[in-house]
């Protein structure tokens, strides 16, 4: 009955009672910090979505008589030391960072999902070896695991999506597990064996269904930490590789030899990274409130 109310309580949390904007403007109500990092994710999604029309220059057109230019009124955040401008690699940068950030998060949580569900289902040695493996990788931290397969499978957008999806199926297995322990006791999933239901549909039909919402926010949670790993992978020339426009990347060619004398090199891309991961992290708090029922009362 536990995860009856549980499923009641995100039913609710998600409907739209009363329309869509009395909805959002309860959510403003009682998440002024969430509604904050939903903004903040708006805007990085309409910048990447509309970086072709932002952008006031080519991203990667070098000019040699404009380098290091401070900020004005031809380039609004100045350029960088090969004469680029700094605001259109950064709007292009978001789109960069939104795309490896959602895919990568996408493709490790779904991974995860579906062997922390098997796993949990079946139970027994395939549960204990299962649960044994991925104690190893989960023991890794995510920036290290991430550096070690991205050396491996080389800089590129495809790569670094692999690399970066790689620590997260561990945690994404472990949430969705705990979830299904409880949920494949429940007297619905019992009926269901009884009437000769398939096991495969029972846990992909009655179980999964009912994990959307620790899914919802784990794979906001784990946003943040996508796009932070991708800047990070750039920064250190494993990422995203040029010509593509990556925040990481623009902090690494900058960092250490103009950031005194071109101190907007770093500033900017810097508080970009910033706003992105500060955003998600606020975001995955609010849903995580709203959508657990123990602590909707909070």
């Amino acid at each position: 009955m536990a995860v009856r109310s549980a499923d009641v309580a995100v039913s609710v949390a998600l409907s739209p009672q009363g329309g869509v904007w009395t909805t959002l403007g309860r959510f403003i109500r009682k998440k002024p910090l969430g509604a904050a990092g939903a903004f903040l994710m708006l805007v990085m999604l309409l910048t990447a979505c509309f970086a072709d029309v932002l952008q006031t220059h080519d991203p990667i057109a070098t000019e040699a008589a404009h380098t290091l230019a401070p900020p004005s009124a031809d380039h609004r955040l100045g350029t960088d030391h090969l004469g680029r401008d700094i605001f259109s690699r950064i709007v292009h940068g978001a789109r960069v960072s939104l795309i490896v950030g959602v895919a990568s998060t996408l493709l490790g949580s779904v991974l995860g999902g579906i062997i922390g569900l098997l796993s949990a289902y079946v139970g027994g040695k395939t549960d204990l070896i299962t649960q044994r493996f991925l104690d190893i990788l989960q023991g890794l931290p995510l920036l290290v695991l991430a550096l070690v397969a991205s050396t491996a499978l080389g800089p590129s957008i495809q790569n670094v999506v692999i690399a970066i999806s790689i620590p997260i199926i561990p945690r994404a297995a472990r949430v969705i597990r705990s979830s299904v322990l409880t949920i494949r006791e429940m007297q619905y999933v019992e009926a269901a064996r009884s009437l000769g239901v398939r096991h495969l549909r029972i846990a992909f039909r009655h179980i999964l269904p009912n994990t959307m919402g620790p899914f919802i926010v784990l794979c906001t949670a784990q946003l943040g930490s996508a796009i932070l790993v991708e800047a990070t992978l750039s920064f250190l020339g494993l990422g995203v590789p040029e010509p593509y426009p990556s925040w990481g990347r623009m902090l690494s060619v900058s960092a250490a030899e103009y950031a005194q004398k071109a101190p907007h090199l770093v500033l900017f891309p810097g508080i970009a990274i910033s706003l992105a991961v500060f955003g998600s992290n606020l975001l995955g708090d609010a849903l995580r409130d709203t959508l657990d029922p123990r602590l909707r009362g909070a």
